[in-house]
């Protein structure tokens, strides 16, 4: 596979295909931000409608700055892994805090911003400013192991038990980049990947980076989202969130202890006829 051959295919499938999504539509790095924060852990078809929800209550970095966290997290709900929301919000108040309210061009400014690692800052550039920055995610790896290191890409017997790094990958990257349109460019290669996980097994499976996602229903992950949805309803005592949830009263101990820590809820004490005891209420 040569690299014009490889930008020929991408390019045809995407002018072909191509997806559309509000945040395709836009330059504003604040919700490119957005859309890049829920994009980490949620198909893009579902972050559509909590996009569009989440600016109109969020239109700007000064706006969600200055709201309360829990009104931010019940917004969120739905989407999982809330610590992105969190995330997002000190994010914002950096912005507006550090950099009066606009967003550092600088690639290694932007990684020092609450959350976002180098995939996020470079897509930020990419889709923002439309500069041309290598990055490696996991569209991106389906699509250069598929064509470059896979058993057919390589004319021979390849070692299904050898696992492709990223920094093999990151010279195609960067050989194969539109530096003209990486805008685009981007946008085809995630269109590409989205395309090889639906018509065959993920070659991300292949990446030595790759993390097989846990299932959902069950988990300590689902247990955490229920009750932090409770307490943002209404303040609760531990045993009130144990009569609406019937777990264990450890793993809701465990559970609290967490979201205390990291920040989503507090305590205050009250007085009650048994004594003192805790109510949770948003942080």
């Amino acid at each position: 596979m040569t690299i014009p051959k490889f930008q020929k295919i991408i390019w045809e499938y995407y002018r072909a295909n191509k997806r559309s999504f509000p945040w395709r539509r836009t330059r504003d790095p604040y919700k490119i931000l957005v859309s890049e924060i829920m994009l980490q852990q949620t198909q893009a078809l579902r972050v559509v409608p909590r996009y569009i929800s989440f600016l109109k209550k969020f239109p700007t970095t000064k706006v969600l700055a200055s709201a309360p966290l829990a009104d931010v997290l019940r917004e969120w709900q739905g989407l999982g892994y809330n610590r992105r929301a969190i995330f997002l919000k000190k994010c914002a108040e950096t912005i507006e805090r550090d950099f009066a309210g606009k967003f550092p061009k600088d690639f290694k400014t932007i990684c020092t911003l609450p959350g976002i690692g180098p995939a996020t800052a470079g897509d930020l550039m990419i889709f923002a400013w439309n500069m041309p920055v290598p990055v490696i995610e996991t569209n991106v790896r389906s699509v250069f192991i598929h064509f470059f290191f896979s058993e057919k890409a390589a004319q021979k017997i390849v070692d299904p038990n050898k696992k492709v790094t990223d920094k093999e990958i990151l010279p195609l990257v960067e050989r194969s980049m539109d530096h003209e349109n990486p805008r685009e460019w981007y946008a085809a290669l995630f269109d590409y990947g989205v395309y090889l996980k639906k018509t065959l097994p993920n070659p991300s499976r292949k990446s030595a980076h790759h993390v097989r996602q846990t299932k959902f229903a069950g988990s300590l992950r689902q247990k955490r989202a229920t009750i932090l949805r409770l307490i943002l309803e209404k303040a609760r005592t531990e045993k009130e969130i144990q009569n609406a949830t019937q777990y264990e009263s450890e793993i809701i101990s465990e559970v609290l202890a967490g979201l205390l820590k990291e920040g989503f809820i507090s305590q205050e004490k009250t007085k009650g006829k048994k004594g003192k005891s805790g109510l949770f209420v948003p942080a």
